[in-house]
């Protein structure tokens, strides 16, 4: 039975159009920001070998999972709330034939109860639907063998008071957002050593900008196109304004 989370979700910001939305922007089997080139950049940085255990927080459409697995031999499990997402992430596993390699559960990261399964834990603009950030990072520090990598990307604030509309934003989408500094701290709290903390917002932007400028305008009709443009004209000014952020981390958990 789906929780009112799950239920949210799936009827609301990842229900089937809304996803088939965002990969027509962020290209097949992706719906986070930069798709296809940011997972090739981000599980570069993971020191990935054949054999090694994954774990995808919040995987959504498969798209790095079935990367890393055909890239690097990995064996990955993927996580999500979304039971829309899933289905076509278990289609699209299928139809590349890597389900000897890719696995999905569909469930929440808080109640997992794993411990040390995995090698690398890997998680791309996710965490800021999670509030509970303190029993997040403690999960997925027992999740992680000893000596393994944390790796993810994740929507951030900037510091001071947040403007009128950017609060708006962020109650809307019952989002919980940290900074760069807060991630920082609550890794280390959890028992990580941080090996990178960057503020990537000037890469966000730019991702944005080509976004925008390769919307598919074929695919829709004028009234969806109109919405999406918006809904990234509103993320690029919030980056450009200095409101909205996008951070990378990694970290190891200590043994």
């Amino acid at each position: 039975m789906q929780n009112n989370s799950e239920i949210d979700l799936d009827s609301g910001q990842y229900s089937r159009l809304a996803i088939e939305k965002y990969e027509a922007v962020y290209g097949h089997n992706f719906i986070s920001p930069g798709g296809l080139a940011t997972a090739q950049e981000f599980s570069a940085l993971l020191d990935l070998r054949p054999g090694l255990k994954v774990l995808d927080i919040g995987c959504g459409i498969g798209g790095s999972a079935f990367h890393m697995a055909e890239q690097y031999g990995v064996q990955v499990h993927g996580l999500d709330l979304s039971t829309n997402m899933l289905a076509i992430a278990r289609e699209r596993c299928l139809a590349l034939g890597l389900a000897d390699k890719v696995t999905f559960t569909q469930g929440d990261i808080l109640a997992y109860a794993g411990v040390a399964a995995y090698e690398r834990i890997y998680s791309r603009d996710v965490f800021l639907h999670i509030h509970a950030k303190a029993r997040l990072f403690a999960v997925i520090q027992q999740a992680l063998a000893p000596d393994g990598l944390l790796l993810f990307t994740d929507y951030c604030c900037g510091e001071g008071e947040k403007s009128p509309e950017f609060a708006a934003y962020i109650q809307q989408r019952n989002y919980a957002l940290c900074t760069v500094a807060e991630y920082c701290r609550l890794l280390a709290q959890a028992g990580f050593e941080v090996l990178r903390a960057e503020d990537r917002t000037a890469h966000f932007i730019q991702i944005l900008e080509v976004e925008m400028k390769n919307l598919p305008t074929d695919r829709f009709d004028a009234q969806t196109l109109g919405e999406l443009r918006r809904a990234w004209q509103d993320k690029f000014f919030r980056a450009q304004q200095g409101e909205q952020r996008w951070g990378l981390f990694s970290a190891r958990r200590l043994a």
